[in-house]
């Protein structure tokens, strides 16, 4: 069987370039994306799987004050083992995906936590029907990715059709917007792949999606019921049917960590356990392993490494995939592009990710557990104070981070530690990437609740909250995720979500503005709006708020005239075009949809701007008196106590603008119809 399987690698190096494409079917929905979008596509956020998520909100004041949402609802059914999902950009506003063991998939909508849409994959397998395992049922265990240029969500998920008597591993693609199944999907593993014994497999590493190809990674059982392997099986997102795969030459070898496959944005890095029966010839355990894309693994010292004493570790099963690869940048280092390896041994170990160096010493490592390492999720983060990485102490309950120092070689020394009642895996909050960072973690198995920590120190900024932040059924390898003043927290029948103090959306004002000769004055809303739209009845609208905008819509509700293009945010302002407003009117113009960066809604607001070309005076009728008013200006420079008589706004009161105002002389609105007639202007 497993000369069968190498000679099918190497069929498919000297094939891959003759590899037919064809294009994913996947359903694309024209929307109004919002300006920033914000997306947590794949486990631990990017595909160097550090864990960090920049999020402004997350001050170190607001995140004391983080506070469950007891509106939003997340209620799934099934044991989760994945970390959720954050998706912008679809018909159906921001969504939280969520997959369980159960083999359920779930959109919720990331406010209220309501089921958008949900699917059943299949059965899962009961862990009487399996060999060995303590996952019961096994369904998804695996971290989805989502394609967005395609909007395609993959998973891998163990089914059966028959009780547990047939297992397959089925790799799946939905739409994410709809749930429905793409065409050509599912591929079953072991269809495809002969040598891919599904019931020995165990698809507990998260899934990436690098350069057009879903690579999804397997490790056996807990209980090492052998054969098994591990595998990466890559399947091209544009034609499923171009399936690539590598397993570990021994038996073993599984690929354990939470993580699943970390990628350079080139290459796939994984990190395998031990194997059995080598007779002392290394057959890709204990390993870090670099595949190119297929994935396909070019046997030489650059593309793997593993310690000298990987035959010990292989006897004690003391696997070098606790955790999964880490992609870190030291800068200042030599060398700088590293890979992180930390291992049931207790060691972390520093590898050059360009040289990895085949059965050799490392960059450098260090002890840096009293426990045993298994297979959760890590993170590493920059500040101004150095390059960290913080990980969960195996078994225990402490939460270690170390300092990674620039040097050649780098070097590692302690940070800091803190002990939490549980075991929760940890991820990281950066209000712009390098300033501060916090790690999170949950107490899971303990406290249940979460904690974060100040990632230069460790001093405690959120200590896990009252009553109303505890969570149930949370579990170890689970780790949340941070989106718009938010953290996610997927737990077994149930996501939570927490958020940060923030302002209520509200208009704070709204202005017409004009540009005079280079310099802008504001006609504040309701009020009367003197100056001349031109040819076309052009008028700009800008609207200020209490926080920071995304998006938003207008229209013309009451009266002539229309919304050019869409409205334009930008910070806390919401910039609205008009175009055909004629005079004398009352124009009403609503807001709707107006979002803002905490996904608060502004409900629909009426806004009226009277249009009365030529009353400077804003006495709502034209007369004699803006006249000899706009005459009383000529020559004067315009600045904001005069700019109401540059009728025509061109940075200039001349002629021009007195023959403007005479010539809607007699023109008026009464003051029953038109809007509030107190003006302000405020030069900008």
């Amino acid at each position: 069987m497993l000369q069968f399987e190498l000679s099918i690698l190497n069929q498919g190096e000297r094939m891959k370039l003759n590899f037919g494409v064809v294009v994913c079917v996947a359903v694309l929905t024209s929307t109004i994306q919002l300006k920033a979008a914000v997306n947590v596509t794949q486990e631990h956020n990017n595909l160097s799987r550090d864990g960090v998520y920049i999020d402004p909100a997350f001050t170190p004041s607001a995140a004391a004050n983080l506070a469950r949402d007891t509106g939003f609802n997340g209620t799934i059914v099934g044991n989760v083992l994945a970390q959720p999902l954050y998706i912008e950009g679809g018909p159906n506003g921001p969504m939280v995906i969520a997959v369980t063991n159960s083999n359920n998939v779930y959109a919720l909508n990331a406010i209220n936590g309501t089921i958008i849409w949900q699917r059943n994959v299949g059965a899962s397998v009961p862990t009487s029907q399996l060999p060995c395992g303590t996952i019961n049922p096994l369904g998804i265990s695996d971290t989805p990715a989502v394609d967005l240029p395609t909007r395609a969500l993959f998973f891998d998920a163990m089914t059966t059709p028959d009780g547990g008597a047939t297992k397959k591993h089925l790799i799946y693609s939905l739409n994410v917007d709809t749930g429905a199944i793409n065409a050509g999907w599912p591929v079953d593993v072991s269809a495809v792949i002969p040598a891919f014994d599904s019931a020995h497999q165990n698809n507990r590493g998260a899934v990436a999606v690098v350069n057009g190809i879903v690579y999804c990674c397997y490790s056996g059982h807990n209980g090492d019921c052998t054969p098994y392997h591990g595998w990466v099986v890559g399947v091209q997102i544009n034609n499923p049917a171009v399936v690539q795969s590598w397993a570990t030459p021994a038996i073993g070898g599984g690929i354990w960590g939470h993580s699943g496959v970390a990628s350079d944005g080139t290459n796939m890095f994984v990190i395998t356990g031990n194997t059995f029966g080598t007779g002392g010839v290394w057959g890709g355990g204990e390993a870090i392993i670099r595949l190119q894309a297929g994935p396909v693994f070019n046997n030489n010292n650059t593309n793997f490494w593993a310690p000298t004493n990987w035959l010990s570790l292989d006897n004690s099963d003391t696997d070098l995939g606790g955790c999964s690869a880490m992609l870190i940048d030291v800068p200042g280092a030599t060398p700088s592009q590293l890979v992180l390896a930390l291992g049931k041994d207790r060691n972390a170990y520093l590898i050059n990710r360009s040289n990895l160096g085949g059965i050799s010493a490392p960059v450098n490592s260090a002890s840096v557990s009293s426990s045993t390492l298994r297979g959760q999720s890590s993170c590493t983060y920059r500040t101004n104070m150095g390059t960290y990485f913080n990980f969960r102490a195996g078994t225990s309950n402490t939460l270690v981070t170390y300092r990674i120092n620039p040097g050649t070689p780098p070097t590692l020394s302690s940070a800091w530690l803190v002990t939490q009642s549980g075991e929760g895996s940890p991820f990281v909050t950066c209000t712009d990437g390098t300033n501060n960072c916090i790690v999170w973690a949950a107490g899971a198995g303990g406290t249940q609740k979460l904690n974060g920590y100040n990632g230069d120190t460790g001093a405690v900024i959120f200590a896990g909250g009252g009553t109303n932040e505890t969570m149930t059924g949370t579990i170890k390898w689970n780790t949340g995720i941070a989106a718009r003043g938010r953290i996610y927290y997927a737990a077994n029948n149930k996501v939570y979500a927490f958020k940060v103090p923030f302002n209520a959306l509200t208009m704070s004002s709204i202005v017409s503005r004009k540009d005079h000769g280079g310099t802008s004055y504001d006609i504040s809303l309701p009020g009367i709006e003197c100056r001349s739209g031109g040819a076309n009845g052009d008028y700009t609208l800008v609207a200020t708020f209490s926080n920071n905008i995304e998006s938003g819509n207008a229209s013309v509700t009451s009266g002539t005239g229309s919304v050019s293009g869409t409205p334009t945010a930008s910070g806390n302002t919401l910039t609205i075009n008009l175009t055909g407003v004629t005079t004398p009117q009352n124009l009403t113009v609503t807001l709707t949809g107006v979002t803002d960066q905490f996904l608060q809604t502004l409900p629909s607001t009426p806004v009226t701007m009277t249009v009365l070309v030529g009353d400077t005076n804003a006495n709502s009728a034209v007369n004699a008196t803006d006249v000899a008013q706009t005459k009383g200006q000529l020559g004067v420079p315009v600045d904001a106590s005069n700019f109401r008589t540059d009728v025509n706004a061109n940075g200039a009161i001349n002629g021009t603008d007195v023959a403007l105002v005479k010539s809607h002389s007699g023109e008026s609105v009464s003051a029953a119809n038109r809007a509030d007639s107190k003006i302000r202007a405020a030069r900008k």
